[in-house]
């Protein structure tokens, strides 16, 4: 597999819900972009970099108006992430932006189909044991 980099953006999602008269903010930490880059890693870290000065976060750009421009710190960390601070008439929120090479991908696999027989007699000796969960090799 050749090197494909890759600029990765996580940002703090939030949604206000409102359950029996109180207002709850739900924040979620998601990965909100993955930005296939054409070119090497020093490509991938000016990319990273762009997106870290310029990327607005949802939570802002569903408010904003055309010409707006939000106050923004960002921060360039040792590992080579970019923690950024975007605030914008009195919301604010983070994002994170990274660099990273793909080293594995698999596309998903769906199992047969049960016949019907077979869904009778799981019906009736219920389901199969779990699998074993994952130890590192050489592990018992």
């Amino acid at each position: 597999m050749t090197a494909q980099w890759y600029v990765l953006i996580e940002e703090d999602t939030r949604m206000t819900r409102h359950i029996e008269g109180k207002e709850l903010r739900l924040h979620r930490w998601t990965l909100t972009g993955t930005h296939h880059i054409e070119g090497d890693e020093a490509r991938a870290a000016a990319v990273a970099e762009d997106a870290a000065l310029h990327y607005v976060p949802q939570v802002l750009a569903r408010h904003a108006r055309p010409g707006d421009e939000p106050a923004r710190h960002a921060f360039l960390a040792p590992d080579g992430a970019w923690v950024v601070l975007v605030r914008q008439r009195h919301r604010e929120c983070h994002i994170r932006v990274s660099t990273a090479r793909l080293m594995h991908s698999r596309e998903e696999r769906e199992a047969p189909s049960k016949t019907l027989k077979e869904k009778f007699r799981s019906a009736l000796e219920g389901p199969p044991p779990p699998g074993k969960p994952w130890a590192p090799p050489g592990k018992a």
